[in-house]
């Protein structure tokens, strides 16, 4: 039954030889990976609003150069990233260039920003998205968490389906919602120049304002950024395009980001112009739509085209998540579980383990996510800023042609990534405060696991021109482990005789029932008389304690003849998968238990049942 419903959300199994047809082009890639970028213009321009609005509605006129400083930055960001595709087209992005040019420190800092990042970023779009949609339906908004939980459910089975699938998916809504964004910014500017749209500004541009100081603006500046979050999604996919690998990925986040700009400074422009202020109640996009289109047909396909675009937005981290966990699983800092492909040819572990912190981080904080935006900020812009200086030094190592002017964008990117982290650190603290307590515990564990892997290699590697350790032994000694005279018992005690020198049954009896036990000792010795049996009684109800103690004692004496110790579990192999749950769990606590004896080796002998 698992089986055929497993095949029938995530589809028949790929070969490995059919990933060239999961690879992505610019069509497709835009829409898989640009979600997260393009769907912040939902809320980008509303927080700077939201933060100059605190002094004055004239206040608002700043948001023209606030976005201003936001595009210089998305510039640097994307011709730094472009570089980055370009210089290591292996993925990983920021974690791949910091721990390259800053040191596995650096990259670790990077990369565990991102991995809790793409967290947020899931649960902080799909909160978003049902936001937009319990504000349609007010009657579904005390079911908030229970449709954000099945919208991240619903993602992380189309990721786990395949790339070219998700993609296929979500070109209808990405391109559905740029359509309509072009066409809300076309038609505003259309009428602002023929004079139908009036002109609302609280203040001229370059007017003063009384009470404006440089620490409103930086704040209006450090929350206006939150709308570049997802730009670095493309340099941690790059072996995911078609080939020229590159050259795709390095054009399809020139286009990313032309749109995302254009996008930007449009709705910004329209807010000055209109003289939008935010409201809490109705979204700054909303208010722009529904001055430009009025409360007809294209003002609720806008609606719903936001609505769409900020549900699916998670899938970027869907698709940056893996890879950057696979990256870190290659250099031993993750379980190496994450390098592992499923049946579709994704590395369906990090999907998986990606949807549950994200589900994780709703239930947490019962769906209401926004204030963790400035916290997800920071988890960008610190890789942002390691990449960027990273890049300074691959040019001052690398050098080339007009390696100089290459190194001046990324300066610029890192300097304006370093100033935004330490505003965010100063200006909204109260929110970003956990990202200096979960990146600690993060680096502890990458280290943890990197010294386990580190260790294990150690004891397994061969030294060269040294032979492997290889023991001579005597003969064997088997132990089969006895409940009662079964089929099962039987034919288990049958093959250890096969392969041991020495068979050993073990029963442990209990109080309950001493007739009972006196019965199977002597069924026992009736059938198998030529094997020893014992029989260790146990007051205190226990087996794992009583098996352990006689096998140890075995082992040693089997140690002196220069003999093998195997103890043998026999276990029933039902034919449904969810009988296990009625059987076996005495022999996993054994195995359990028995597993922790370097000088006992535990083997399983599998009862396969017919019902």
């Amino acid at each position: 039954m698992w089986r055929y419903l497993k095949r029938l959300v995530i589809g028949k199994p790929l070969k490995t030889m059919d990933e060239g047809g999961q690879a992505l082009t610019k069509f497709k890639a835009l829409a898989l990976l640009s979600s997260d970028a393009l769907s912040s213009v939902a809320y980008g321009t509303e927080q700077i609003t939201t933060v100059l609005i605190t002094l004055s509605a004239a206040a608002l006129m700043y948001q023209l150069y606030v976005a201003a400083l936001v595009l210089v930055l998305l510039f640097a960001i994307t011709m730094s990233y472009r570089q980055i595709i370009r210089a290591y087209p292996s993925g990983g992005g920021a974690y791949v260039v910091a721990s390259t040019n800053w040191g596995r420190p650096a990259g670790l800092v990077a990369g565990g920003s991102l991995l809790v990042d793409y967290m947020l970023t899931v649960a902080v779009s799909v909160t978003s998205g049902t936001e937009a949609i319990t504000s349609a339906i007010p009657a579904l908004a005390n079911y908030q968490v229970l449709i954000a939980v099945l919208i991240v459910i619903a993602i992380m089975a189309l990721n786990l389906r395949g790339m070219r699938e998700s993609a296929s998916f979500l070109t209808f809504p990405v391109y559905f919602f740029i359509i309509m964004i072009i066409g809300m910014i076309l038609w505003g500017v259309m009428n602002i120049a023929s004079g139908n749209l009036t002109y609302h500004a609280s203040a001229a541009v370059g007017a003063p304002v009384q009470g404006m100081t440089l620490v409103l603006f930086l704040r209006a500046f450090s929350s206006g950024s939150s709308s570049l979050t997802g730009v670095e999604a493309i340099s941690n996919a790059v072996p995911n395009f078609k080939r020229p690998k590159r050259k795709n990925a390095a054009n399809t986040l020139a286009i990313m980001s032309l749109v995302l700009a254009v996008f930007f400074g449009g709705i910004t422009y329209l807010s000055y112009y209109l003289g939008v202020k935010p409201q809490a109640d109705n979204t700054v996009l909303s208010q722009i739509a529904t001055a430009v289109f009025g409360h007809g047909l294209f003002y609720y396909l806008l609606q719903l085209a936001t609505a769409l675009i900020l549900a699916v937005a998670a899938n970027t981290g869907f698709s940056a998540f893996p890879i950057l966990a696979y990256n870190l699983a290659k250099d031993k800092f993750l379980p190496h579980a994450y390098m592992d492909r499923g049946d579709r040819l994704g590395y369906s572990n990090g999907i998986i383990s990606l949807a549950v912190g994200a589900i994780a981080l709703i239930f947490i904080f019962h769906g209401k996510t926004t204030l963790l935006i400035p916290l997800y900020a920071v988890g960008v812009f610190v890789p942002f800023t390691l990449s960027q200086s990273g890049m300074i030094i691959h040019w001052l190592r690398e050098r080339g042609q007009w390696w100089w002017m290459k190194a001046a964008v990324n300066l610029l990117g890192a300097l304006i990534s370093l100033l935004l982290v330490v505003f965010l650190f100063l200006l909204h603290f109260g929110n970003v405060w956990p990202y200096l307590i979960v990146m600690p515990l993060l680096l502890y564990m990458f280290y943890r696991i990197h010294v386990h892997y580190n260790r294990v290699a150690a004891q397994l590697r061969v030294v060269a021109k040294e032979k492997a350790a290889i023991h001579d032994y005597d003969g064997a000694t088997v132990i089969v482990l006895v409940s009662n005279v079964t089929r099962v018992t039987a034919q288990a005690v049958n093959y250890a005789r096969s392969i041991g020198d020495y068979v050993i049954a073990m029963h442990v009896s209990f109080d309950e029932n001493p007739e009972k036990e006196h019965k199977t000792a002597a069924e026992f010795k009736e059938t198998f008389p030529d094997v020893r049996f014992v029989d260790i009684h146990s007051s205190y109800r226990s087996i794992a304690t009583p098996t352990l103690r006689f096998c140890d004692v075995i082992a040693k004496r089997a140690a002196e003849r220069n003999f093998s110790t195997t103890v043998l579990v026999p276990q029933f192999v039902p034919k449904k998968p969810w009988q296990n749950i009625l059987h076996n769990q005495t022999s996993l606590r054994l195995r359990a238990v028995l597993n922790s004896r370097e000088n006992i080796i535990v083997s399983t002998y599998n009862y396969h049942l017919k019902e």
